[in-house]
């Protein structure tokens, strides 16, 4: 029985190319025709490419295991590779700080991410939940920031993605940019201290970008809910079968960055 990648309804441009990329190794690429589990598929190998809320629609039903960094990793790291104070906490303690902070949901966007002028401007009781994790960090300035997809601890492939704040996809990858190597050498050693309270699932997105003083990390993401950008499509590919795929072949070590799944009524 052949593995099947399931691309959400709303196909975006990286959907396209992992689903030809998909086909190019004989992998039969099927987009969804809604937010339902294809009945065609169920009892199938699956793997997913799709957004959290696709994932959460149709995950459990077809047994696909998604990966996702834990809401810690970012807090956990060493500062010498995040370049700043980071601090996992909650909507109700953020609400309660004074100045100006970055911040945002580990995860799934709740809200949108960004620099709040204190904690009363942060969404109120009545739109979310005190209880909500989130980051908050001291407020940094990157100059360029890149995508790195990472399996078993080693960049498959990468691209930059932002200037200044501003999306600008570069148009080859990072591999073949010049002056690619720091970056290369830092997400390497990024990568070796993701251990224990920082550790990252085997298949996951880590960005980094430059700020004044150096290399730092901006955040981690799920693979599978990820922008590919400039980077090479196959490469994204092997680490998006790995980071959702059948919950039978989820490895021992991944087990704890495995998404909870919601059981879908109706």
């Amino acid at each position: 029985m052949s593995d099947t990648l399931l691309l959400a309804p709303r196909i975006n441009e990286t959907g396209l190319q992992l689903r030809t990329a998909a086909g190019r190794r004989g992998l039969r690429a099927f987009t969804a025709a809604s937010w339902r589990a294809p009945r065609e598929l169920a009892g199938t190998p699956v793997h997913l490419y799709g957004g959290p809320l696709f994932a959460d629609a149709v995950g459990r039903e077809l047994g696909i295991a998604p990966l996702e960094p834990a809401d810690g990793w970012l807090a956990a790291l060493p500062r010498q590779a995040t370049g700043r104070r980071v601090e996992l906490t909650t909507l109700t303690e953020a609400r309660g700080r004074s100045g100006p902070a970055f911040v945002k949901a580990p995860a799934d966007k709740h809200f949108a991410a960004g620099v709040y002028r204190d904690g009363a401007a942060l969404p109120g009781p009545e739109l979310l939940d005190g209880a909500t994790p989130v980051l908050v960090s001291e407020v940094v300035r990157f100059t360029s920031e890149y995508r790195l997809f990472v399996l078993d601890g080693t960049v498959r492939t990468a691209s930059r993605y932002a200037l200044d704040g501003e999306l600008a996809v570069a148009g080859v990858e990072l591999e073949l940019e010049p002056g690619s190597a720091d970056l290369l050498a830092f997400a390497a050693d990024v990568l070796a201290a993701s251990t224990g309270p920082a550790a990252l699932p085997s298949a996951a997105v880590v960005d980094l970008g430059r700020t004044e003083s150096g290399w730092a990390v901006v955040e981690a993401n799920a693979a599978w809910a990820s922008g590919g950008y400039a980077c090479a499509p196959d490469a994204v590919l092997d680490v998006v079968l790995r980071a959702a795929g059948p919950l039978g072949d989820l490895r021992p070590a991944d087990r704890p960055f495995l998404r909870a799944l919601p059981e879908v009524v109706g």
